[in-house]
């Protein structure tokens, strides 16, 4: 179904269609402009346009976005919730000084902008699994933590280790998310939102929807 129409020049037109395999133009229009000029112009945006919309593997980009949550409210609950941090404040005190103003050090935007720069490497410790019952594919954690936590983890035989393209792949994808959501998580995370997840994966990235491609959310 086409729902774009773009005005290109004067007396022209573009018209382009988004479907399963994003956007496609189905129509350039130019009277006055000979009919190989306009099939060339065709297929050069037409290139171009698939490319910027390529699809992102859902279960690579979404596994990715629930990773970094995961890791990072791993590592947030190890810090001391009693440990805070002063971070200033605009208020002025009656002698003209500024405020102190404290928050929780796992909460503040230094510590979770730390995180932020070594969450990837963590990638390295996940793999491709799929449930035994559903077939469904999700990469997950296979390694403990270092600290030799009592987490369970799913079943060694039902991960798929295919060598260091799959983790250099989800690792990829989590430094592509950081990229574009840095301030989005640090925002989420600072204000201790809670389901974090859906926020940020099925909300303001859209990695795990249905209806909008990974990070071409409006909020992204």
């Amino acid at each position: 179904m086409c729902w774009r129409r773009e005005k290109l020049l004067n007396e022209g037109f573009l018209v382009a269609c988004v479907g399963e395999a994003g956007w496609q133009v189905v129509r350039l229009q130019f009277p006055n402009m000979s009919l190989w000029i306009i099939q060339i112009a065709v297929v050069m945006l037409s290139l171009l346009i698939s490319r910027s919309h390529q699809k992102k593997d859902p279960v690579l980009y979404c596994s990715a976005c629930r990773a970094i949550v995961d890791e990072l409210s791993y590592s947030i609950s190890q810090v001391d919730p009693k440990k805070t941090i002063n971070v200033g404040s605009f208020r002025l005190n009656a002698d003209g000084t500024l405020q102190d103003k404290k928050v929780p050090l796992a909460r503040s935007e230094t510590y979770l902008s730390e995180l932020l720069e070594e969450v990837c490497s963590s990638m390295s410790d996940y793999a491709l699994y799929v449930d035994p019952d559903t077939q469904e594919k999700r990469y997950k954690r296979f390694a403990p933590r270092d600290n030799g936590g009592t987490e369970s983890f799913p079943d060694i035989q039902n991960f798929k280790f295919d060598g260091m393209d799959s983790s250099s792949a989800l690792k990829f994808a989590c430094e592509t998310i950081l990229e574009d959501l840095d301030e989005d998580i640090i925002s989420l995370f600072s204000q201790n939102t809670q389901h974090v997840a859906d926020e940020l994966c099925s909300g303001v990235s859209a990695c795990c929807g249905y209806w909008i491609g990974c990070l071409d959310s409006p909020h992204g």
